[in-house]
């Protein structure tokens, strides 16, 4: 067999995959819903219509970028890239100047204001965070992913991960229901700590910014040390 009619026969058989792996259909069915629902609720409520079209775009953008936490601190120590976790330091940057802003301006013309009124979730710190973050860390690796790169998963026809999602759905019940137990164990006796509270918005927001900005500088340092990514 000639060498013309291999290249011939590959790209036969890479077509064939092609068009076999094709997910066009299934994308215009549910572009098809996704429209459908956004109609039904212009009707509805137009609230309803903003909130449904940033979450899709947000959906699309994280399924195009491949953003996912338990990724993002995963990488570095098994193939050293660290693309995923700067664009996590990037996202606390942002995060960081619009709520110190947002906060800013609600409470610039109060003298005195209690942290529980101040937007945002600011929650106590203590002995449930440690706990909690370890028994969390396990689960994402355990499962593949975090919360995010799960959803995803399920989007792109990972069926394996709608177990990961049934884990979820049973935790968080079961947490919400156990909560006010957990609360008054550990959660209401601990310290919430608020920085703006003790020096101010704008020191606070800058210390932040700088401390990102450093953990940011590491990351590409550390990228360019341990990627192996990029030999191969």
């Amino acid at each position: 067999m000639t060498s013309g009619k291999i290249e011939e026969l590959k790209q036969q058989r890479q077509k064939e995959i092609k068009l076999r792996n094709s997910q066009l259909k299934y994308f215009l069915f549910v572009a098809l819903i996704c429209f459908i629902i956004c109609f039904y609720f212009v009707y509805k409520n137009t609230t309803y219509v903003i909130v449904w079209t940033i979450g899709i775009l947000i959906g699309f953008t994280m399924q195009r970028s491949r953003f996912c936490f338990a990724a993002s601190f995963r990488d570095p120590i098994m193939v050293g890239t660290t693309s995923l976790f700067r664009a996590v330091i990037i996202g606390l940057m942002i995060s960081t100047i619009g709520f110190s802003i947002f906060q800013y301006i609600t409470v610039s013309n109060t003298l005195e204001y209690s942290i529980s009124k101040i937007p945002g979730q600011i929650s106590p710190v203590g002995f449930h965070t440690i706990i909690g973050a370890i028994i969390f860390g396990i689960g994402m690796v355990i499962a593949g992913g975090c919360a995010s790169g799960t959803l995803i998963r399920i989007g792109e026809g990972y069926m394996m991960q709608v177990i990961v999602l049934i884990g979820f759905i049973i935790g968080t019940t079961l947490g919400s229901n156990h909560f006010e137990f957990w609360d008054k164990l550990f959660i209401s006796s601990s310290k919430t700590i608020y920085i703006p509270e003790y020096i101010g918005f704008m020191p606070a927001t800058l210390i932040q910014l700088i401390v990102l900005g450093i953990i940011y500088w590491v990351a590409i340092w550390y990228d360019k040390q341990n990627n192996i990514m990029v030999d191969l």
